[in-house]
């Protein structure tokens, strides 16, 4: 269990609502609809309504500085099947970058791949207690699209699984490129706090509103202030 596992939710039941995706920069197809994860009918692209609306203020706050740049949407919504699948792809992935086959790994090997493969992605449960963040409607992945309509280079893919994905990665560094990566990525990290965000400590795209890491993050930072987490899973998922 993680530490922001730990927050009671109590869900408000606010509705997932289509995220209006021409205000918004995205992929087509979405990446895990591309790689056969399976969404059913539901689209990947849905966020609760509070959350959608926060999103809308981040961008506002973007736009203030930099005028035409949008924010890019790369993942909103995530039902616990698509969550599952692309833990799997992702462990298959890291073990084809190996070189062997899964059959062929010691037990040692296996789990050293899983906590890998568990530093970016969450636990697909089912406990509603302990919800992936994804799963609530209340978690989104974004990064910044610029004027020319050019993905903004942060430094590293969404979802590597390397010490780059950390926010602060390039914050030391004297590298003119690798400094510019650490001032766009701490500009996206201020509008989407300006909007009421958090950012996740590990992942420098993947921010948060009323659910569980939020929460957790809340009273980390203000002890004196706690808030409630107010989106769970999302029940039934199709």
């Amino acid at each position: 269990m993680k530490p922001y596992q730990q927050i009671q939710i109590f869900e408000c039941e606010e509705p997932l609502v289509l995220i209006p995706l021409e205000l918004f920069a995205v992929e087509s197809p979405h990446p895990y609809q591309r790689l056969g994860a399976p969404y059913g009918e539901r689209s990947p692209y849905l966020l609760r309504q509070s959350v959608l609306n926060s999103l809308l203020q981040a961008q506002a706050q973007l736009q203030s500085r930099h005028p035409e740049w949008r924010l890019q949407i790369f993942d909103a919504y995530r039902p616990v099947a698509v969550q599952q699948f692309m833990v799997d792809y992702t462990f298959a992935e890291v073990v084809k970058s190996h070189g062997v086959l899964p059959s062929q790994l010691s037990e040692v090997q296996r789990q050293a791949i899983w906590q890998q493969v568990y530093q970016i992605w969450a636990v697909p449960s089912l406990n509603p207690s302990t919800p992936p963040p994804h799963s609530t409607g209340a978690a989104v992945d974004v990064t910044l699209v610029d004027s020319t309509g050019k993905t903004v280079n942060m430094g590293s893919a969404i979802d590597e699984l390397s010490a780059r994905s950390h926010p602060d990665y390039f914050a030391s560094s004297i590298n003119p490129l690798e400094k510019q990566h650490h001032v766009y990525r701490q500009l996206l990290c201020q509008v989407m706090l300006d909007a009421g965000f958090q950012r996740h400590p590990a992942e420098w795209w993947h921010f948060s509103l009323g659910d569980q890491m939020w929460a957790w993050l809340h009273y980390s930072a203000k002890p004196s202030h706690p808030v409630v987490a107010r989106y769970g899973r999302l029940m039934p998922e199709h």
